[in-house]
């Protein structure tokens, strides 16, 4: 298992990971967690699809999708200022070239049983080490981020602790919060330890091999 990142201009080329993508993100978010979602016959896709977002997929050796998140830059529309602005407490909306915001994390526990070193699967380690790689490809500091009681949990169980914006909020059938990841030596070894891999996880397009 490895992990890509797919850019708008690169989208035409990999039409079978993206729309293997949007299927994923159909069968969590709607099928498994009943969602408010736009969903499109078997896809689930969203406005914010449509304003040049990078995504980071995990990928089998099989090519299939097992795992994604979306990210976009925070000096134009976000989820976080333009959806779930309630979450923001009082502060103020982020908007720096150096943070990023990440939505639409999700990872197929179904058909991915292979465990990682927590218990979690392997595969949300593999996704969380290239969340973090992105970051400083990228130039960032930080990912601010829509998230649940439970990921939180799940985060600060993995070695990459969310810092809060404000305190969680009902919405829906999900207690939900908001806050930044940020980048650090630390939460990365500790991605790539309970990952199993010793090094990047992101290869570029057209190598199949795993991560190392």
């Amino acid at each position: 298992m490895y992990a890509i990142t797919l850019h708008t201009s690169q989208l035409g080329c990999h039409l079978n990971l993206l729309t293997s993508m949007f299927r994923l993100r159909r069968r969590v978010f709607k099928d498994r967690l009943d969602w408010s979602v736009a969903v499109s016959g078997d896809l689930e896709i969203d406005i914010y699809d449509a304003l040049n977002p990078t995504y980071v997929l995990v990928v089998s050796e099989q090519t299939e999708v097992l795992g994604c998140v979306r990210l976009l830059p925070t000096t134009g529309p976000t989820m976080l200022a333009d959806t779930f602005g309630a979450l923001l407490g009082n502060g103020p909306v982020p908007r720096d070239e150096r943070i990023l915001e990440s939505s639409r994390f999700c990872v197929d526990t179904k058909h991915n049983a292979e465990p990682g070193r927590s218990g979690l699967s392997r595969a949300t380690f593999v996704l969380f080490a290239a969340m973090l790689e992105a970051m400083r490809a990228n130039g960032a500091k930080s990912i601010v981020t829509v998230t649940d009681a439970r990921m939180e949990r799940i985060l600060r169980r993995a070695g990459w602790p969310l810092e809060r914006l404000s305190e969680p909020q009902p919405i829906g059938q999900t207690n939900a919060l908001a806050g930044f990841l940020h980048n650090s030596d630390q939460a990365l070894e500790a991605m790539y330890r309970q990952a199993g891999v010793e090094g990047p996880v992101i290869v570029s397009i057209g190598l199949n091999r795993k991560a190392a």
